[in-house]
């Protein structure tokens, strides 16, 4: 290499070591123009010096870098992630944003319902599991009673997968599985008391009193000589506490597959809903109920002549609507803050 090309690139290193001890950030002088211009001379030397000023241009190179990787602060230089080791302790955790703090945020109206309502009915004696939110035939038709041909089993009416898989358009989809769960407590003389919460889907028209997608609470009670007075009784005692007041119930003939007899079940309106003095504006239907059918027992294994029992569904938000005087059910799934922030 001759004379003025070594002395060419000796001035360039000079001046990129000069440049980068005034650099608050050491790796800016990697995209120096005189750094560039190292291996933009390249073209214009004789073909016989092009190698060896390649090779010094590269040690040029190699030497930036090592000096740039130096003056990187300790807590920079992060040794490789064990990918074996998902929790590695050189991995950073970021500190979360302000807007993301629990203190930003709320509880939602419909969970926050939810609770109380599930503790009302742990403290009538109820345990709770969660329902599913797929389901198969069996559990969704034949083990309540449904007979072959009914309309809910056409699927306008309800939402299926093509491989036979089903949306639950009532949390009773999981009457079955509890009977069996709690099955044994019968044999020691202890009663089956279920509740079972779960969101539900169902081919509606969206109104402001009807969703296509909202949450039920299933109940199941079995024991010896149950009758429809434990049903009314258990079902008044829990809409006193959670309306915090009295109120006059009443119930109604109507037909479920799962149940027999069946019934409507309303209630008075309480305070803050009441309307004008006709018998009609006086009540509320809330939900359906009745005795447990002998074939629903008998698809899960219980003795439906020694025993007895009731169950009851109704939707979640129905009951909210009503205990906050809510005028749209849609408001729920909204995402309105004016709207949540009530509830905060």
């Amino acid at each position: 290499m001759s004379d003025y090309t070594n002395n060419t690139l000796i001035a360039i290193r000079n001046e990129l070591f000069e440049t980068i001890e005034h650099l608050d950030n050491k790796g800016d002088i990697l995209k120096h123009p005189k750094f560039k211009q190292i291996y933009a001379n390249i073209k214009d030397l004789p073909a016989d010096e092009r190698k060896i000023y390649g090779q010094e241009a590269n040690a040029l190179k190699l030497e930036l870098e090592k000096l740039v990787e130096d003056s990187q602060p300790l807590k920079d230089k992060l040794e490789p992630i064990d990918v074996t080791a998902p929790f590695a302790p050189n991995t950073p955790v970021p500190e979360r944003p302000n807007i993301l703090r629990a203190n930003q945020g709320s509880i939602h109206p419909l969970m926050r319902e939810l609770d109380k309502i599930i503790d009302v009915y742990s403290r009538l004696g109820f345990t709770s599991i969660e329902s599913r939110e797929i389901d198969d035939d069996y559990h969704m038709f034949t083990s309540l009673n449904f007979p072959t041909g009914h309309p809910a089993r056409d699927d306008y009416d309800t939402f299926m997968t093509t491989e036979g898989l089903i949306a639950p358009a009532h949390t009773s989809t999981m009457q079955n599985r509890a009977l069996k769960m709690f099955r044994s407590n019968l044999a020691k003389g202890e009663p089956i008391a279920v509740v079972i919460p779960g969101r539900v889907f169902r081919n509606e028209d969206l109104d402001a009193t009807h969703e296509h997608t909202f949450y039920q609470l299933e109940g199941i009670f079995v024991a010896e000589n149950i009758n429809v007075g434990n049903l009314i009784a258990v079902l008044q005692a829990f809409m006193n506490e959670y309306f915090g007041q009295v109120l006059k119930t009443k119930i109604q003939p109507f037909y479920f597959p799962f149940t027999e007899p069946s019934f409507e079940f309303a209630i008075e309106r309480p305070d803050a809903l009441k309307k004008g003095r006709a018998e009609a504006d006086q009540w509320l239907e809330l939900l359906g109920c009745g005795l447990i059918h002998p074939e629903v027992l008998r698809q899960a294994d219980i003795d439906s002549n020694k025993y007895t029992g009731f169950a009851w569904g109704g939707g979640i938000e129905r009951l909210v609507l009503m205990k906050n005087n809510i005028e749209d059910i849609r408001h729920f799934e909204s995402g309105k803050l004016d709207f949540l922030r009530q509830f905060k």
